[in-house]
């Protein structure tokens, strides 16, 4: 389950390193205060360690944890007040039920707050289980074309959020479309749920792309129909559509405001698929512009990467964008798979594993005369690597 640690025990995001740290600090406090009332004055007191060490226990540990820190720091105070022969006094008497009824009050903290953890934890997989209902995974071949498609979460908890792709076999050919929904959470999902359906009914009935380009128009304008607000004013999704006519090496686009595909060659050379005249997003209501479809060359042996931004403005640690086609320039890659296994690869290493916007790619290659629908045996050859090794 998403989000889980343990059964039992509160999920608080930590590094290892605070981890740790937490792990250790109600054993210190309760430590640090037996040594400070063995050195200190009479008149001087450690309880608020005492105190401190269940309730710092009971957000990050588990019930059973935070019981035995609730006792340790009773039984400590009970034993310092044996040992110097004041237990029967008042303040003393005081001082241990003060540590008592926070170590009660710790119990009451762990139980809200695992109860709050599975709740969240709950939410996350109904977020998740819709958003694969809507996103789905395409098989690895459609019409002839090999298939592959990642959606790569800022969070790795997480699968909720605005990005989407979905492909479909119809009579005019493998048709495609790559988006991303601004916002993110369930109301994203919601959008994407619209597109994926609009474009699903489009694709099989419209004859051009740009009919689908339409019918995605006419569908969230419906949509804002429905919303209010800052939705309703600001709600749009920048979005590539793309058609592989069946017996044909041609390629069509229509681009919506969204970053360009890029075309890989079996050669390792790459074209960056810019449209011929630039376009709003789908839903911005700013009126109405006929969309124009470009065509490219997609020969055998070939491969279109389409991406959201999550992919194209992607930092490092100096703020410098990840650039995909200067990175894919000169690589050869077996096949749509390894071709996003690299490219997932090589993005986390250009952030550091930073990434703060989630990520959609799809890739759709053409197969060369021959090719075997997978080949996964030989290994991706960069640049600076002249040889290809099985």
């Amino acid at each position: 389950m998403p989000g889980a640690s343990g059964r039992g025990r509160p999920v608080v995001a930590q590094s290892p390193g605070t981890r740790r740290f937490v792990r250790l600090l109600p054993v210190l406090l309760i430590g640090g205060g037996l040594l400070f009332d063995s050195l200190a004055p009479p008149n001087f007191t450690a309880v608020p360690l005492f105190v401190a060490a269940p309730l710092i226990a009971a957000p990050f540990f588990s019930l059973a944890s935070t019981v035995r820190t609730g006792v340790a720091s009773v039984l400590s105070v009970i034993a310092m007040r044996i040992s110097d022969g004041t237990s029967t006094q008042v303040v003393p008497v005081i001082e241990m039920i003060t540590v008592l009824t926070a170590a009660a009050l710790a119990l009451v903290i762990n139980g809200v707050v695992r109860r709050s953890n599975e709740q969240l934890a709950s939410a996350r997989v109904i977020a998740e289980t819709a958003m694969r209902a809507v996103l789905p995974t395409p098989a690895d071949r459609i019409g002839g074309l090999q298939v592959a498609a990642r959606y790569e979460a800022a969070q790795a908890d997480e699968f909720v959020g605005g990005d989407l792709f979905a492909v479909a076999d119809t009579p005019y050919g493998v048709r495609l479309v790559v988006g991303d929904v601004r916002g993110k959470g369930l109301d994203a999902v919601e959008a994407v749920a619209v597109i994926i359906g609009a474009f699903r009914e489009a694709a099989e009935q419209e004859r051009s792309l740009e009919g689908v380009a339409q019918r995605l128009e006419r569908a969230l304008a419906r949509e804002g129909t429905r919303r209010y607000g800052l939705d309703a004013m600001e709600g749009f999704i920048t979005a590539v559509l793309a058609e592989i006519p069946p017996g044909s090496a041609s390629l069509r686009l229509v681009n919506r405001g969204h970053p360009e595909p890029i075309l890989l060659y079996a050669d390792g050379a790459l074209e960056v698929l810019a449209p011929s005249v630039p376009a709003m997003p789908l839903g911005m209501d700013l009126g109405v512009w006929p969309d124009r479809s470009d065509t490219w060359e997609m020969p055998p042996g070939s491969t279109l990467l389409a991406f959201t931004d999550g992919l194209s403005e992607a930092r490092d640690a100096n703020g410098a964008f990840y650039d995909p086609a200067a990175r894919l320039r000169g690589r050869i890659f077996p096949g749509p798979e390894e071709l996003l296994s690299a490219l997932t690869d090589d993005v986390r290493l250009h952030t550091g594993g930073r990434s703060t916007d989630d990520m959609a790619l799809l890739a759709v290659s053409r197969p060369a005369e021959g090719q075997p629908s997978r080949r996964t045996t030989v290994k991706i050859v960069g640049r600076g690597d002249d040889t290809v090794r099985d």
